[in-house]
């Protein structure tokens, strides 16, 4: 039975505390499970590729999961805004823990990537939907704010926890477990939706029908993006890509032209000449690219430039998934009480540039210390920067769309890491490469360039150890080549990071242009429908 008006807590939310406690405990289970699963299978993949064969699919396996959660995030956004959230999330449960479990009994490479494309629908599904009714249990910013720790928390430790689970679970229960413990999790947060999380729904759409044109064209733009994104640094610009490209085109201006036209569209463009929205629109894109930048290169330098253990490059990146949870604690105790909210923009992009820049000075000798207080930095600067743009962004787009615009603000995050992880893994690639081939041919050990292109072999110990056996068989020394690569790698780095520091630089002279938000307090809660 769902509540009642008459059950208020307060103007500001929906629920009395227990019920709003309970409730947010599914949405946060939700973000654990599918925040979880990004960070395990990455730790798994090369036990499942050596078990499994076929390497040609091992980046399949995320973009396939990207690229179909990509597409699905703004579309169950905006049905989330006509038809209610509830369904959508308890569905979305069933689909990506159903999509878990096929995942670990796959007995192929291209099994597992289908079962991801499929689990990629329910993460989809997830963030569009679950994201969304934080707004709607909690109508006014201020108490919002308070109680959006509590999901900025649930990422925050399945992010810290998730690599060291994934090699946990790998080598004691094999590579299977990875996928399987979403099982559990998934049902635990399945039970919560279904017994506390109201069914929220606006009366103003009435029974909207669903915009399938617009649909098929999101899922064409945003499908073709991923995949240009994923092939162009690799495969240059090949028939295949170019053809990708202008795929993605032709169907972004038939949206643009269809949207317009459709009396319910899924993509409302009125929100894009809001001149708020706009712009943090494009903050989120220069957020995700910036974070991505550093989460994925970061471990790369310190493992493979200066030579630490998995182990040891775990615990100076784990300060800054902290401190996202951190920052956004300390976040929602400041923002609520300076006359201008916006300042918190500025000082998240300021943190995030400063952490680039930190990144970039760092070389082996560097205290460890001090490269976990570059971590720190840029776990607080999300912290500041990511809770505010979505609640500013659900304060700016008001309740008619409400769900599309969190839901946008997520893809665009998403486009954002996608670029970022491509634009400077392909600059790192281009510069370790370049450096690499030129040492070895001005040293006369042209025939290795093969393997040591490839910085893999500086991470991979067992790899260096063969690498190093074979050159003494030969009465040569290779310590001196892999200390070259690693030189070399630490190098391409600080160029990425470089790139990385200068978006966030870019997103912090661009905040100036969010107008000033104003956090509404006591606004009209949403009367749930009864079940």
């Amino acid at each position: 039975m769902s509540p009642t008006p008459s059950a208020q807590h307060s103007a500001g939310q929906v629920l009395p505390f227990r019920q709003s406690l309970l409730a947010m405990l599914g949405v946060c289970f939700v973000t654990m499970m599918v925040a979880l699963d990004q960070t395990v299978v990455g730790t798994a993949l090369p036990t499942v590729v050596a078990e499994l064969k076929g390497f040609e699919y091992y980046a399949w396996v995320a973009t396939a999961y990207l690229l179909t959660s990509v597409i699905t995030v703004p579309i169950f956004g905006r049905l989330g805004d006509f038809y209610g959230r509830k369904p959508f999330v308890i569905a979305a449960i069933v689909i990506f823990t159903a999509a878990s479990v096929l995942c670990g009994a796959a007995n192929s490479m291209l099994f597992l990537v289908v079962a991801r494309a499929l689990q990629g629908i329910g993460g989809g599904m997830l963030v569009g939907t679950a994201f969304a009714c934080i707004p709607e249990l909690f109508p006014d910013s201020h108490v919002r704010l308070r109680w959006q720790i509590m999901l900025s928390s649930a990422f925050g430790i399945a992010n810290a926890v998730g690599p060291s689970l994934g090699g946990f679970l790998t080598g004691a229960y094999g590579w299977r477990s990875v996928f399987y413990v979403n099982l559990p999790v998934g049902l635990l947060s399945l039970w919560f939706v279904v017994r506390h999380l109201p069914h929220l729904r606006s009366g103003e759409h009435g029974k909207a029908g669903l915009d399938w044109p617009g649909a098929l064209l999101i899922a064409i733009a945003l499908g073709g993006l991923q995949m240009l994104v994923e092939w162009l640094p690799t495969d240059g610009f090949t028939p295949t890509v170019v053809a990708l490209g202008v795929v993605s085109v032709a169907a972004l201006i038939g949206l643009l032209w269809w949207e317009p036209r459709c009396s319910h569209p899924i993509l409302p463009f009125e929100m894009f000449r809001n001149r708020s929205l706009a712009a943090l629109f494009v903050l989120s894109l220069f957020a995700g690219f910036t974070m991505f930048g550093i989460l994925f290169y970061a471990p790369l330098l310190l493992q493979g430039g200066f030579g630490l253990a998995p182990q040891e490059a775990g615990l100076l990146i784990t300060p800054m998934v902290v401190c996202i949870t951190v920052g956004s604690i300390v976040n929602g105790r400041i923002v609520t009480r300076i006359p201008n909210p916006n300042v918190m923009l500025y000082g998240g992009f300021l943190l995030m540039a400063l952490a680039c820049a930190g990144v970039v000075t760092t070389h082996r000798g560097t205290p460890h210390g001090l490269v976990a207080g570059y971590m720190l930095l840029a776990g607080l600067g999300l912290g500041f920067v990511m809770p505010n743009l979505t609640v500013f962004a659900q304060e700016t787009a008001g309740r008619a769309h409400l769900g599309i615009a969190t839901a946008l603000l997520q893809s665009v995050r998403m486009i954002g890491g996608m670029l970022g992880t491509a634009l400077v893994g392909t600059l790192v690639k281009h510069s370790y490469t370049s450096h690499v081939t030129a040492t070895l041919e001005a040293g006369g050990g042209k025939q290795w360039a093969a393997e040591l292109t490839d910085p893999q072999i500086l991470v991979n110990t067992a790899s260096q150890h063969d690498f190093l056996t074979r050159l003494a068989h030969m009465g040569q020394d290779g310590a001196p080549l892999i200390e070259s690569a690693r030189q070399a790698l630490v190098a391409a780095i600080h160029n990425g990071q470089m790139i990385a520091m200068a978006v966030a630089l870019v997103g912090l002279w661009y905040v100036r242009r969010v107008p000033p938000i104003r956090l509404s307090r006591g606004a009209k809660p949403v009367a749930p429908v009864g079940e």
